[in-house]
């Protein structure tokens, strides 16, 4: 069974019904024809809308496992994916959960913790507190023996939540207050900790893999410098910044940080990287990554696969102990919001999609026409994964890819992630954690470009008219009224274009 939704869902099920393994879904009521509903063996509704009644529910996920005499629960990512509670649970019950050990999970859970484990384990770590002291007070104390600006962070979270960076002491108190205060809102702990704030680092991040046999591994770096609110937006590997010499530095760091949990299965080490070349360990999540499939084009590993044959109390394949990086590989998240305000998530229908095609481009989505898009629910529609011989054949396709990739009746940011694959910076790859605000500050869509209620009536009336040898679509040529045109795939023409 797989414990979540959407394209992780459709993703997991490709491998098992390679694998010849039964796969069951489980749905919230608004998701009940969802494609990973309707892509799964068996499906079965958990509940509401509300995660906490359907996705979280802890008891009831158990109970679908059970009485569908399902032996393993592979749970995504998002949701339950680093419960180590939800982990013990499934293992109480007899079942085979298919993630790292719940001990592991616990021990990276606390950015404290896993900074402590770290230091012990010889990995550097950006220097800063001990998170012994979280009161106002000794923290601004330990801050002043620190070179500014110092970074204030909630020890239980992530996403940007109950974090703030301070470049003068005498705000310190305040931005410390309204940390603590957003941490104990988003995770139930106020505790947080100071570090040093690196001004523009890169975040690399390394996919590592453990067994039951004594096998540690890493299957190389992905970059995730480019994010939005501390969200990743574009993932890429290799990176354009990593040399061999620290290729091998952060990889055996980052094997020596699984190693020190006892880790078993995929997770991912990530770390900051200085412009000197020095790196900082940053958390390490105990679970498979969004951006998973990069890693899968330049190497030919199925990561869900060796998931599930390590969880099987297999040892990892010898393909995978003897991989290579082989060529480039690109990953953009497309999103449900709307970029002219300011990014907004977007909920409504989805009345038409057509996901880009060609030569090096993978899709990994749980789209389809008339779909739902829901407020209860992360607005990540899609995934765009394009693999070329090299960085700059992989752009190539992913500016195509994105430019046919066709999403109507609610807005997307498509857009904002052609403008970010166009940018010199990126082509160069010239990039930091700050990269959109340095890069591309303020950005916002054409403003002559077509609202998605006239593209969607554009292409109604465009499909229509086919018989009429009027506009274009499948099997049809392009008129001088529409808004297609054919390429590999369609893509929208802007109405600059059009005009």
């Amino acid at each position: 069974m797989i414990a979540n939704r959407g394209e992780i869902v459709v993703r997991v099920l490709k491998t098992l019904q390679e694998m010849g393994i039964t796969g069951v879904a489980v749905y919230s009521e608004p998701d009940a024809k969802a494609p990973h509903v309707l892509a799964a063996d068996e499906a079965y509704l958990l509940g509401p809308a509300e995660a906490a009644q359907s996705y979280l529910n802890q008891d009831k996920l158990i109970e679908v496992a059970k009485a569908t005499g399902c032996d393993g629960i592979h749970p995504g990512y998002g949701f339950l994916s680093e419960n180590a509670t939800f982990a013990r649970r499934v293992e109480a019950e007899g079942l085979t959960w298919i993630g790292p050990p719940p001990s592991a999970i616990d021990s990276m859970g606390g950015k404290v913790g896993a900074r402590e484990i770290m230091i012990a384990a010889g990995v550097p770590v950006v220097p800063g507190t001990d998170g012994s002291e979280s009161e106002v007070d000794a923290l601004e104390a330990e801050a002043s023996t620190m070179k500014y600006p110092v970074l204030i962070k909630a020890s239980a979270g992530g996403g940007g939540k109950g974090m703030r960076v301070v470049h003068d002491p005498a705000d310190f108190r305040n931005a410390a207050e309204a940390a603590k205060g957003e941490a104990k809102k988003a995770f139930g702990d106020d505790t947080v900790y100071v570090e040093k704030y690196i001004e523009r680092p890169r975040h690399i991040e390394f996919q590592v893999f453990a067994d039951g046999h004594g096998n540690f591994i890493h299957l190389f770096e992905r970059e995730c410098s480019i994010q939005r609110r501390h969200q990743k937006i574009v993932e890429e590997t290799p990176s354009p910044a990593v040399t061999p010499e620290i290729r091998k530095a952060m990889g055996d760091a980052a094997i020596a940080a699984a190693k020190a949990v006892d880790y078993r299965g995929a997770g991912t080490i990530e770390f900051l990287l200085d412009d000197d070349g020095s790196f900082y360990f940053l958390e390490m999540n105990t679970r498979l990554q969004v951006e998973h499939p990069v890693t899968e084009e330049v190497t030919g590993l199925d990561l869900v696969r060796m998931q599930i044959e390590v969880a099987s109390g297999l040892p990892i394949a010898p393909e995978a102990l003897d991989a290579v990086q082989r060529g480039h590989s690109l990953e953009c998240r497309v999103y449900a919001e709307d970029p002219a305000m300011n990014f907004l998530p977007m909920s409504g229908t989805v009345i038409k999609v057509v996901p880009p095609t060609g030569p090096g481009v993978r899709v990994d989505h749980a789209l389809r026409d008339g779909l739902e898009v829901s407020v209860h629910y992360d607005p990540m529609l899609a995934k765009v994964i394009t693999y070329g011989r090299d960085r700059n054949e992989a752009i190539e396709r992913m500016r195509l890819a994105l430019r046919e990739f066709v999403v109507l009746g609610i807005r997307t940011n498509l857009g904002h992630l052609q403008a970010v694959l166009d940018s010199a910076p990126f082509v160069a790859g010239d990039m930091s954690t700050h990269f959109l605000d340095e890069h591309m500050p303020g950005w916002k869509p054409d403003e002559l470009e077509l609202t998605e209620e006239a593209r969607a009536g554009l292409m109604l009336h465009d499909l229509v008219t086919v018989g009429a040898g009027d506009a274009g679509g499948p099997g049809g040529a392009p008129g001088l009224g529409s808004p297609w045109r054919t390429l590999s795939g369609w893509r929208h023409l802007s109405w600059r274009e059009r005009v």
